[in-house]
């Protein structure tokens, strides 16, 4: 199986799709001459031309309202945003077009569109442009909300959003572009909304996505030295949750840990904790234990930005804690 990075398995998604479908479209800025800033849109102005790959403006309220009326009259735009952070000037079009407009015009409007782009911290970009945002639009009813954390995944799941009828918010790794893994020459989809776990063991099970995927995979190849062998689920898709790939795990190991990128207040650990505790909570042997990012804006110097953000050290005394190894 040929290896690639997480950069070109999107830009493998975003070619085949466009080939597929006529309808198909990308959006954003420096998306085509540039070939986007993280060069995920490589080549395809030349092959594709430019209606159907689109430079616009530094706008994103605008290009973002564009997209929402193309997928009403029938076309799948996929808007890239540079990075998530700007896409606050664009949100009322995310949360309170995409989001709400098939309920809202009773079945009249479906708007399959994918908004895309780099998500969480970097290194040293400091407070305005190292936000992790998928807790935010997983509040949002209408949303479903995705965040691959391999190649494989990232080409799978990207094909499934640009296919769905439904607005998908698509979070890719700020740091992941270069990441390398195996993906498969021939067409494949990953289904939305179903989990997958990544390693499979028996004494804690280590819930996360998206960017914190490989770290949790270093931390299970840890610990399996120390004999502690850790269930990693990669929820791949935040909304709609796998409960049932979630509940699966916990009953078999009855510890859990969740490991993600953003803040702890009102983060997704806290939708996982309440499920445990709901549906789950007489397979717990130990209370949930959650690893995050500091509860403060993403500092610019060096040393601190790394004491702030969630690392392997962390999270292997969160398994500790709850296997009552401390």
């Amino acid at each position: 199986m040929p290896v690639i990075t997480y950069r070109d398995a999107l830009n493998q998604a975003l070619r085949e799709e466009m080939q597929r479908d006529d309808r198909v479209f990308l959006m954003g800025e420096e998306v085509a001459v540039y070939q986007g800033a993280y060069k995920v849109s490589k080549g395809l102005l030349q092959e594709f031309g430019e209606m159907r790959v689109v430079d616009t403006p530094i706008t994103e309220l605008g290009f973002a309202g564009v997209g929402v009326g193309a997928a009403m009259v029938g076309l799948r735009p996929v808007i890239e945003f540079m990075t998530w952070n700007f896409a606050l000037l664009a949100i009322d079009q995310v949360v309170n077009a995409a989001a709400k407009m098939l309920y809202m015009s009773g079945g009249q409007y479906h708007i399959p569109i994918v908004f895309r782009g780099p998500n969480g911290a970097a290194l040293q970009l400091s407070a305005q442009h190292s936000q992790a945002w998928e807790s935010w639009l997983a509040h949002i009813p209408g949303l479903k909300v995705v965040s691959p954390g391999t190649p494989y995944d990232a080409k799978g799941l990207l094909k499934a959003a640009i296919r769905d009828d439904n607005p998908v918010v698509f979070f890719e790794g700020e740091m992941m572009y270069n990441h390398k893994g195996e993906v498969p020459d021939e067409d494949y989809i990953i289904p939305l909304g179903k989990a997958d776990l990544k390693r499979e063991g028996e004494h804690c099970t280590l819930v996360t996505y998206g960017k914190s995927v490989p770290l949790a995979l270093q931390v299970a190849d840890t610990l399996a030295k120390e004999g502690i062998h850790l269930d990693v689920l990669d929820l791949r898709t935040i909304r709609p949750l796998d409960t049932e790939a979630l509940a699966t795990s916990v009953r078999k190991t009855n510890r859990v840990v969740v490991l993600e990128e953003g803040w702890e207040f009102c983060g997704v650990g806290a939708q996982i904790v309440d499920y445990c505790q709901r549906d789950c909570f007489d397979e717990l042997d130990a209370p949930v234990v959650r690893v995050h990012q500091a509860d403060v804006p993403m500092p610019y110097a060096k040393n601190i930005e790394k004491a702030a953000k969630p690392d392997a050290a962390k999270t292997i005394a969160a398994v500790r804690k709850v296997m009552y190894l401390d």
